[in-house]
């Protein structure tokens, strides 16, 4: 067995590697670097389920960050039991062919209850009293205390949101090493988000990006030198590239103006009914699900769809996925947007009607994926002191509404999610043979064969 650590790099693509990434530089000129399209759609959870089961989203069912369950009629966003995803994973195929065999799954998504020997997520504490504690989540159990005894707790701000940086990417990369330290397992996913972050708040060519780069540069080569020290095969995996964008599609708003879209009126702000929706969308990135629940209107709405600017295409869940667990959470329209373009969750016409929820960090509440949340609303005049006066209260034990996100869309200018991008936004594989790889479902078998070799 070749002991084998794959750091997952996420945004990195062939065009951000150079100057600004001189030990990433070095390291690819030593092996090979390929590209590939990214997994459809190229969003997080979708394209490592692809790398861990080798199946595409029709096979290990993830058809995005989240979805709505025609079940429950909720949007389900960022879920976390490994038990979602479908098909074999690689640590089970691996631990059957080579006895031995042990896998650590350091922040690589899906984390919960899988059969991986160690794994560690980011999982915070809800209290009854309302109160939100940050906190990861690990197996085994115990594995949580020993972890931040000697790293200190999770930089969960730095995660994700207006204060998100290269502080949780190096927490990761150090949590690795713990593991590595302890447990010595044959393969070692890290998953480092840095980049993905800070691409999508400035934009792939934007002058910020260039210090943002030698900062995860700097913690990748350390990692790299740490493992090639202890003879483990180094493999660097990117999940997409990020495309430049400079316009937000409105789905849902398109929607509510046919008559198609049912709000709740909550203390005199709306909330998205979406079980009495005729059609609705679950924007994620720059792709949405579109899913109508009056047969009657189907044809009409893919009409409006392949209408409306910024859409590039339409696809239906069944050309893509056929028939299966893809197509049981797929929308029935799959909307892509155009390349400088991406869709919003916002289904209000009036700011002053939005959800409290939207001027907040709050992933799990929204029915979509929402990047405004790295953003302070530049409106707010104050903002450290609004900041400052939340976690007083909070400490002090009272609730409180941290609103301190904008709803301004424009300032996005990075996004993800089409499968069909030029060579220089696809991600990367990097690493001896990667040569041999050339397409998402392909890496799951290469790193089979690297470690049985």
């Amino acid at each position: 067995m070749q002991r084998t650590a794959v750091i997952n790099v996420v945004g990195l693509t062939k065009g951000l590697i150079g100057e600004h990434t001189p030990s990433i530089q070095a390291f690819a000129n030593s092996v090979a670097v390929s590209s590939f399209p990214p997994a459809f759609p190229a969003v997080t959870c979708t394209a490592q389920s692809v790398y861990l089961t080798g199946e595409d989203a029709g096979g290990h069912g993830i058809v995005a960050n989240g979805w709505y369950d025609r079940e429950t009629a909720e949007v389900k966003f960022w879920k976390q039991s490994n038990h979602i995803v479908h098909g074999e994973k690689i640590w089970d195929r691996l631990r059957r062919d080579l006895p031995g065999f042990t896998c650590a799954k350091m922040f690589w998504w899906y984390n919960m209850y899988s059969s991986a020997d160690w794994s560690v997520t980011p999982r915070p504490m809800y209290p009854a009293d309302g109160r939100k504690v940050f906190d990861v989540h690990t197996q085994p159990m115990d594995l949580r205390e020993a972890l931040k005894a000697d790293l200190g707790p999770f930089p969960f701000p730095a995660f994700w949101g207006p204060a998100a940086g290269i502080g949780s990417s190096q927490w990761i990369a150090n949590s690795a090493k713990w593991i590595e330290e302890k447990e010595k397992p044959t393969l070692n996913l890290v998953y480092l988000p840095h980049l993905d972050y800070c691409l999508q708040k400035y934009g792939p060519d934007a002058p910020e990006i260039a210090p943002e780069l030698q900062a995860i540069d700097e913690v990748v080569g350390d990692l790299i030198a740490f493992y090639q020290k202890r003879n483990i095969e180094v493999v660097l995996l990117s999940e997409y590239g990020i495309s430049k964008v400079n316009r937000a599609v409105h789905l849902n708003r398109e929607f509510r103006k046919r008559g198609w879209i049912q709000v709740k009126d909550e203390l005199g702000l709306e909330t998205l009914d979406c079980g009495g929706c005729r059609v609705f969308a679950v924007a994620d990135h720059q792709v949405a699900h579109v899913y109508v629940n009056d047969a009657s209107i189907r044809e009409e709405v893919k009409a409006l769809l392949e209408s409306i600017e910024g859409v590039e295409e339409v696809r239906t869940s069944s050309e893509v996925w056929f028939t299966g667990v893809a197509t049981e959470r797929a929308g029935d329209f799959v909307a892509v947007a155009e390349e400088d373009a991406w869709f919003t969750y916002y289904y209000w016409e009036d700011d002053s009607k939005a959800p409290d929820f939207a001027r907040c960090v709050d992933i799990h509440r929204k029915p979509g994926y929402d990047p405004v949340e790295l953003f302070i609303d530049p409106e707010l005049s104050l903002p450290k002191a609004k900041i400052a006066a939340f976690l007083l209260k909070k400490k002090l034990g009272f609730r409180a509404l941290l609103d301190v996100i904008p709803l301004d869309d424009s300032l996005v200018k990075g996004s993800h999610g089409r499968d069909k991008v030029p060579e220089g936004e696809q991600p990367v594989l990097i690493c001896k043979d990667a040569e041999n790889v050339s397409a998402a479902e392909g890496v799951h078998d290469f790193l089979i064969s690297l470690i049985k070799n």
